[in-house]
């Protein structure tokens, strides 16, 4: 009877100490939950993933395509040349803006009806208008999207429409939409909740479909998307302190309610922290008593940074310095650590051209001087 109860209270010690146990994981392990298929929360400049689920699941995208059609339309057409809306344009089927067969709309208009109202005759027009056909323009998207890093997806239209092999993933999307925000017209497209005909000389006004802009402040963009098989999804960007972050939600029935809990999970846990200013002196490199190469930065470095976290900085200096070096020229880095991992790399450059007079490697000339003294 007594080892019976001691087995009992032993038992019933291991259930409580296992409910105290799991209770405890639980809390620490405690993270944001977002109901939708695929998502990623990424700041613009650095690249820094701050949120992502299944980010580099292969899933349809819809008309979030359209980003990457936008930004190969920016690179490679003329914003006033003139095309004329082809049979097949005016007949696409899903979203359309409605031209006719015939009109001529010029690619600045067509690129605010691909955005603002997802028009896949916007995207067919500018396709046929730029490469001479869709598929030749779809080479252009799927090169591009390699050079950019977007090494998991693949373009089979320029609008989106479900397709086997057309594909992405939320880290992809990311990464082309901060591609895309590089360029300031596209910014100022995605950016408007109106666009008066009379104002720009369209054919038509357009109004944006995309309701972030009207539901969260400083909300900038980006693109919408539905299809049976991508599901409701949203590319949005939000201008934050010193940077723009760029939530993708794909699959999600609640896209713009997703978008805006990921956000507040940012603006709760996140800071933003400038590293370096663009032209900022880093450090120099000291030639001779009379001669110092000033290295700045080559651009702003914005790093967001979790509340718990610390980031350190080093320069990295080169060995060998040519005897003639003009401004601009990289001569080093700056590289960020968060928590002692790598997490941003930045080229530093000269500031002034200069001569330095130096022909043989620096601890050559440093150990000659030396055995001197």
């Amino acid at each position: 009877m007594k080892n019976k109860t001691k087995f009992c209270l032993v038992a019933c010690l291991l259930i409580l100490f296992n409910i105290i146990f799991a209770y405890k994981v639980e809390a620490k392990s405690k993270r944001l939950y977002v109901d939708a298929r695929s998502a990623i929360a990424m700041s613009s400049k650095s690249k820094a993933v701050l949120y992502e689920k299944n980010s580099d699941m292969l899933i349809p995208i819809a008309s979030t395509t359209k980003i990457m059609t936008s930004l190969i339309a920016l690179k490679y057409g003329n914003l006033d040349m003139k095309i004329e809306i082809s049979e097949k344009a005016a007949n696409i089927h899903g979203s359309q803006v409605g031209y006719k067969k015939g009109e001529i709309i010029t690619l600045r208009e067509l690129l605010y009806g691909l955005m603002l109202r997802s028009g896949n005759d916007a995207a067919i027009a500018i396709a046929e208008g730029i490469s001479g056909s869709v598929n030749e323009f779809l080479k252009l998207m799927n090169e591009y999207a390699l050079q950019i890093g977007a090494i998991n997806t693949h373009f089979e239209s320029p609008h989106g429409l479900d397709s086997q092999y057309h594909y992405s993933t939320a880290y992809d999307l990311a990464l082309i939409t901060s591609k895309a925000k590089e360029n300031e017209i596209f910014n100022k497209i995605v950016s408007s909740k109106y666009v008066d005909a009379n104002e720009y000389g369209f054919t038509r006004s357009y109004h944006n479909i995309n309701k972030i802009l009207y539901q969260i402040p400083n909300a900038n963009g980006v693109k919408t998307g539905y299809t049976g098989g991508a599901g409701k999804c949203l590319v949005s960007s939000i201008h934050d302190e010193k940077d723009d972050i760029i939530i993708v939600v794909l699959n999600s029935n609640k896209r713009w309610d997703e978008t805006k809990k990921i956000y507040d999970h940012i603006k709760q846990n996140f800071k933003f922290k400038q590293i370096a200013t663009k032209g900022e002196t880093i450090d120099n490199i000291v030639c001779d008593r009379n001669k110092n190469i000033k290295l700045i930065s080559s651009e702003d470095v914005i790093i967001p940074v979790a509340l718990e976290e610390n980031l350190e900085t080093k320069v990295i200096k080169p060995t060998n310095i040519p005897r003639k070096i003009n401004s601009g020229t990289p001569l080093g880095r700056l590289c960020i650590y968060k928590n002692g991992s790598l997490v941003k790399t930045t080229v530093l450059i000269s500031k002034d051209n200069i001569d330095t007079k130096i022909h043989k490697n620096i601890k050559e000339i440093i150990k000659k001087f030396l055995k001197r003294s």
